[in-house]
Order: C-alpha cells, then structure tokens, then sequence
C-alpha cells in the first residue's frame, strides 16, 4: 500500500471513530433519560450498551495495532486489517466445537478468529495459537490465557508444534497469507498440516484471491471451498483442505 493510500485509510477510519463517538454520546443521553424513566430496564440497556462500546473500542484499538504491524511487515501480516466478522464465523463453522482433539489456528493476529472459535463452542484449552508477532503473541496470552501461544514461524508448523500435540488435531484453521509465499512453501505448509491432522480433518484457509492458494487436484487431497463473503473488506473466500 502506498503512502498515500495508508493516509487515506487512516483518515476514513478516525471518521468512523469520530462517528461513532457522537452517536455514543448522543447514545448514552438517551440512556440515563431511560434509566430514570424505566429503572430495571434502563440498567439492562446500559449494560448492553456498555457491553458493545467495549467490543468497539477493542476492535477499533485492533484495527489501528494491525494497521501499523501491517504498515511495518507487509508481508508477514499479509492484510491491513484483521478478519471480518462474518468471515471469521465462516472459518469458525469448518470446525468441531465437541472434538477432543487441538484446534491449531495459525496467523493469528489480534483474535477475531479465535473469538469466533470460542463463540462456536471450541474449548480455549483446545487452542494451539502460532504467531509470529511477539506483541500480538503477548495480546493474545493475555485474552486467551487457557490457549497455548506459539511464538515462531507457522511455515515450519511440524517443527514448531510436532512435540506439542498428544494426539493428531481436529483442524488447522490459518490466516496466513499464503499467496505471498511461493507455491512450493505453500505446499509444504499445507503437507505439514495434514499430516498433523487426525483423518477427515480440516485445514481451513481464507484468502482474498479469487483462485484457490494451492492446486485443487494434488493427489490425496480433497478440497471444498465457501461462497464469496462479500461483506469482508476485501471480499474473500474460504478453502478447506483435507486428506482423502
């Protein structure tokens, strides 16, 4: 991204906050009227108002710590900003939340794909988290404290995590950037994974091209892929892999 365009992005996303401010307080005047008025009920929609300007603060926090990681390491981080919502749920639905085995999601980030995981039913005791990052490495020990946080290279996953895993995974869910990886890093990648994972079991990736990231008639792998999420910016699509 150029400067210019970083520039711009920056600017539409202080007008967001800005908007959002000004409906919040406008929000929250009309709050206390309610909690003079309504009592119980006023308190309810206080606490739920309180419950979303946190969830909005965080994303908004997460959306500026990414930008900037983004800003500095292209292509590690492989996006300027973390997954969508309604991405990160169509990731989350590949996965069984009542298997025993551990969820390894690589690439991390902020969390919006580990939230979804766990809002889906996945155990956080479950979670191997492999990220790169060291503050987001930090970030994520601190709002995931059950998971266990890989700090290192996901693109030597067997390496990282082999002696790790007690028994083989229920899936691999992975925000990785892989397009910017040549196709055979990609291979060994998704190679690795597989082999980690117990049979049947998925790899799950995004990605914002309009092609699937590895050849879709390698030998011994079936592939599926979702519908276009038009409401991700950028759109994108998942891929799953599996053994079979």
């Amino acid at each position: 991204m150029s400067l210019p365009a970083f520039q711009h992005l920056e600017k539409k996303i202080g007008k967001q906050i800005r908007l959002f401010e000004l409906k919040r307080n406008a929000f929250g005047r009309n709050v206390e009227k309610r909690l003079r008025v309504f009592g119980d009920k006023g308190d309810k929609l206080a606490r739920k108002f309180g419950r979303h300007l946190r969830e909005f603060e965080q994303k908004r926090d997460d959306d500026l710590r990414f930008i900037r990681t983004w800003f500095e390491k292209p292509l590690s981080v492989g996006a300027v900003a973390p997954s969508g919502r309604v991405l990160a749920r169509t990731m989350a639905r590949y996965v069984d939340p009542n298997g025993t085995g551990p969820v390894i999601e690589l690439g991390p980030g902020t969390g919006p794909v580990t939230d979804a995981l766990i809002k889906a039913g996945v155990d956080p005791s479950r979670l191997v988290l492999v990220e790169f990052d060291h503050s987001f490495c930090r970030l994520l020990q601190e709002r995931y404290p059950q998971a266990t946080v890989v700090q290192g290279d996901a693109y030597t996953l067997r390496k990282l995590v082999g002696g790790l895993l007690g028994t083989p995974a229920a899936a691999v869910v992975s925000g990785l950037p892989l397009m910017t990886k040549p196709l055979r890093t990609r291979l060994k990648l998704i190679g690795e994974a597989l082999a980690l994972l117990a049979p049947g079991a998925p790899f799950v990736q995004f990605t914002y091209a309009v092609v699937s990231p590895i050849p879709t008639r390698l030998a011994g792998v079936r592939a599926e892929r979702s519908e276009p999420i038009w409401l991700n910016v950028p759109p994108a699509r998942v891929w799953v892999y599996r053994r079979g």
